[in-house]
Formats: structure tokens, C-alpha cells, sequence
């Protein structure tokens, strides 16, 4: 099994942001589907502010990753919601604070609410190895 390959043909123009615009998953590979994070803490918990629910649901993706030995490295696609009116500003702070220099093929959607009015934010992803 190998790691996930990312590349960004040159027929499109290069990514606006830190992702790749193409993951590939090698025959072989175990796959990990990592449900719709949110801001909870491990004890239930939930801030108040984006910036506290954002970067709790990025710590909860790779808790995930850790918890399946597993890396954001493996991470192969991430889908990020975020209620309109919020700022990106913060998501994009905790996501370079939890995945580093990793570039997964990603989606940023904004929507109207999701499935609780006090959630902001709900990460989804993708991992392989």
C-alpha cells in the first residue's frame, strides 16, 4: 500500500489556496471516510466563536487520522462548510495550524446553516494509506 499521490495538471490553472486539485488513491490502499466534523470538544463542549469551532473540527480530524495511524498526509479530500456571514479568515487559520503544509484535493462551501444553528463549521474528509 502507498501513500496518497497529489499533482495539479498544468491544462488548469494552480490552485488558489492550499490544496491540490487531484488525489489519487493506489489500488490496494486502505480508505478512510472521516464523517462531518464540528466544533465539539472531545468532552462535548462547543465555542462560541468560529475561531474556537474551527479549530476544535480540524483538531477532530486529526484525532481521527491519529487515532487510525494515520497523518494529514493522508488525507487525500477534505470538504469544508461554513455558514455564510462567517469569515474564512479563521477556518483558514486553523487548518493551516492542524494540516500544515499538507494539499489535499478540497472543496470550501458556504451554506445557510447546518444541521444546528450553534454549529458554523463541519469538516469532512478522505484519508488513504
Amino acid at each position: 500500500m502507498s501513500a496518497p499521490e497529489f499533482s495539479n495538471p498544468s491544462t488548469v490553472v494552480k490552485p488558489v489556496g492550499a490544496y491540490s486539485h487531484v488525489g489519487l488513491i493506489k489500488a490496494g490502499s486502505d480508505v478512510l471516510y472521516i464523517a462531518g466534523q464540528v466544533g465539539l470538544t472531545p468532552d462535548g463542549q462547543l465555542g462560541a466563536t468560529l475561531a474556537e469551532q474551527a479549530e476544535e473540527a480540524f483538531h477532530n480530524v486529526l484525532r481521527i487520522l491519529e487515532a487510525s495511524g494515520m497523518t494529514t498526509a493522508n488525507l487525500v479530500k477534505v470538504n469544508i462548510y461554513l455558514v455564510m456571514g462567517q469569515s474564512a479568515v479563521e477556518t483558514r487559520t486553523a487548518r493551516l495550524k492542524y494540516f500544515g503544509d499538507a494539499r489535499p484535493a478540497s472543496t470550501f462551501v458556504f451554506v445557510p446553516q447546518l444541521i444546528e444553528p450553534k454549529y458554523l463549521i463541519e469538516i469532512e474528509g478522505v484519508a488513504a494509506r
